[in-house]
């Protein structure tokens, strides 16, 4: 593309934008926007990035592409005249609690009533408040602050393939929501968060544990510590005014001391523990031929292959994620050495990420009924905790984390960036090959995918880093039909890693991320030490409190976990025969026909029909009561049948139809 277009006068060049938008932005003019985002498909609903075009009138500048020779203007009454009219339309039915909305310092509709002096709403409000969304353990949505920008439903199928949130109803009673008006909690959601980090108001905002963490801070019986993972102190300064990748740990670390944290830890020191327990059990398999290994720091990840791959199960790396690890490690070392019970020791966690908030809570990351880690904040979360201290960030002198689990290596803090992961575990198995940086290429066709191949004791290993659940959904199922062959899969669920993770401060564009990226590649915290192998404290780890190799013993125990199979939709059995409410009989046995995704593509609509059918026709319903579910958590096996306790797996209708006829007959023999 060459030319021009004029735009308000100016002349700009056209150099292969898209669209309009980009055109217009790259002249130095700021176009509103809700809808768009730049690593998302073209909505254009929100009809503010309007503009007159000579010839053509009003239009949406998102989806008009550029053409040479055009005459844009941006500032006319009449479009000035729309957007006012748009946002306050938008304004109407918007709760206006500002000054208590979590995103009221970063909120769009707010900052655009500011630009365009909207001081009164001339419309009145035509929708009643909706309930809140609080079952989540990550998140919490408020329906009555939603705009329908459609962000978080497109970020959440087009980025990470889900579908957890969409639009439903038509016309005025149009709303974004989870599928069956379920809560999020309730639906295949993975807790990414990724659909709070592009919403442009406070509809869905990571789930607050600040009242938590300071009713403990107060707790004159208890010790409490803190963890903080390598991305954070990449971001913290953003909330006080730093560039976006300026590096805060000292400064941090002063102000939770001065907040009253006992200890303050370095997560990335348990990252240096996952390299060597990930890299033992990486060539344990790789021995054996198990497999790939795919890594598991990443609980969004975990949690979407629990519900859609357990067929994959068992190649996801039973090392808990730092989080847990570190948490697990001073579960076991600080009560003694503090003199305290364990139950008032308190651990918190300084997160990028809103899916550690939903990991502390499995029920396998815990030990004596007390969980790894108590509370986990976000990096917003922990900026607005110092903000309410009073401190100011930016003026503080530099502090050190406590040793010995506040000392880290330079790929530990690595791990706060997509590929970090994987060149930490190669580093660690070939600290000579791998002393430079490593060279990854882009997978092609496979966005958001890349790929490198290492020799490690003369074998040759393929390892790819992947970014994105929808791009790891394709890798793993092109391994598990043979399409492709990788050794090592690291897969994180945010764009560039943790430093993009939901619990950062808001980037609308992008731009903070790459910076934040680039940053934690560079915080180096020890010079010389550059992996987990060279670490001093890591091997006193192993040598003094643990006393064995990794991924032995006191390691396993304490450093591993498992997984299992976990339904898409919880609680969600629709029934489909018989009569409910107070005349609903409870004698009947259930019969539940699977029509989840898997198993409807199986064909269990069809076993659902002949079912239904047969029931009807032969008054079947005395005796059974249908109904469907949405997850038997057998995917592999569908379509799948449960006819009260028992499992029927590859189902058939004519099958089934004569097993209930059997069982029928049985019954009437029996009186």
């Amino acid at each position: 593309m060459k030319g021009y277009i004029k735009v308000d006068g100016i002349d700009v060049p056209l150099e292969g934008e898209e669209n309009l938008l980009q055109v217009i932005r790259k002249a130095g003019i700021e176009i509103p926007t809700f809808c768009y985002h730049s690593e998302l498909s073209v909505y254009g609903a929100c009809r503010l990035c309007i503009v007159d075009i000579e010839g053509k009138g009003i239009q949406a500048s998102c989806s008009t592409p550029p053409r040479e020779g055009m005459v844009v203007r941006t500032n006319t009454a009449e479009v000035r005249e729309t957007r006012r009219m748009t946002l306050e339309l938008l304004l109407a039915n918007h709760d206006r609690e500002c000054p208590t909305c979590e995103r009221s310092s970063d909120c769009v509709l707010r900052d655009l009533a500011s630009r365009y002096g909207i001081d009164k709403v001339r419309f009145r409000k035509n929708r009643e408040p909706r309930p809140l969304d609080t079952l989540s353990d990550a998140l919490v949505r408020d329906p009555n602050k939603c705009v329908l920008c459609g962000d978080c439903v497109r970020y959440c199928h087009e980025i990470q393939g889900i579908g957890a949130i969409d639009f439903a109803f038509r016309g005025e009673h149009v709303q974004v929501t989870p599928a069956f008006g379920r809560s999020i909690g309730e639906v295949d959601c993975i807790n990414c968060g990724q659909c709070a980090a592009v919403c442009p108001t406070g509809a869905i905002i990571p789930k607050s544990e600040i009242n938590e963490v300071w009713n403990d801070l107060q707790d004159k019986k208890s010790k409490v510590v803190i963890q903080i993972a390598p991305a954070v102190r990449v971001a913290l300064g953003e909330m006080f005014g730093l560039p976006p990748g300026e590096v805060v740990t000292g400064k941090m670390v002063r102000a939770l001391r001065m907040m009253g944290f006992d200890r303050v830890y370095d997560t990335a020191f348990a990252a240096d523990l996952t390299v060597v327990e990930e890299a033992a059990e990486f060539l344990k398999r790789s021995k054996a031929g198990d497999g790939p290994l795919f890594t598991s720091c990443c609980p969004a990840w975990v949690k979407y292959a629990e519900q859609s791959l357990p067929r994959q199960l068992p190649n996801l790396s039973s090392c808990m994620s730092p989080q847990s690890m570190m948490g697990s490690l001073l579960r076991h070392a600080l009560p003694e050495e503090l003199s305290i019970e364990p139950e008032h020791l308190k651990i918190v966690s300084v997160m990028p990420c809103t899916a550690k908030k939903f990991e502390k809570k499995r029920p396998e990351l815990s030990r004596d009924r007390l969980p790894f880690v108590d509370h986990v904040i976000t990096t917003r979360e922990l900026g607005t905790m110092i903000r309410e201290s009073g401190i100011m960030l930016d003026r503080l002198d530099a502090d050190n984390f406590d040793l010995p689990f506040g000392f880290a290596s330079h790929l530990g803090v690595g791990f706060g960036s997509s590929g970090g992961v994987a060149e930490a575990v190669l580093n660690y198995l070939d600290p000579d090959g791998c002393s430079g940086r490593i060279h990854w290429e882009a997978v092609e066709d496979l966005s958001g995918v890349r790929e490198t191949t290492a020799v490690i004791g003369g074998k040759a290993f393929t390892v790819a880093v992947v970014q994105g659940i929808k791009s790891a959904a394709t890798i793993a199922k092109m391994v598990e039909s043979g399409e492709i062959s990788l050794d090592l899969i690291e897969v994180m669920a945010c764009p560039g890693g943790c430093a993009g993770g939901a619990g950062q401060p808001v980037d609308r564009t992008g731009e903070k991320r790459l910076a934040r990226v680039k940053a934690v590649r560079s915080a180096a915290p020890a010079e010389g030490v550059r992996h987990a192998g060279v670490n001093p404290f890591v091997r006193e780890v192993y040598a003094n409190m643990l006393g064995c190799d990794p991924g032995e013993g006191e390691a396993h125990r304490l450093f591993h976990t498992t997984y299992h199979s976990r339904k898409r939709i919880d609680g969600m059995d629709i029934r489909l025969t018989g009569p409910s409410g107070a005349e609903a009989r409870t004698d009947r046995i259930p019969v539940k026909v699977c029509v989840g995704t898997s198993c409807f593509l199986r064909g269990s609509q069809k076993v659902l029909s002949k079912l239904l059918h047969a029931v009807e026709e032969e008054k079947l319903d005395r005796f059974y009561e249908v109904q469907a579910t949405f997850c038997s958590e057998q995917c592999d096996k569908g379509p799948t049948v449960h006819i009260g306790d028992r499992v029927i797996n590859r189902a058939d209708g004519d099958q089934i139809v004569e097993l209930l006829r059997e069982m029928v007959a049985t019954l009437s023999a029996e009186g």
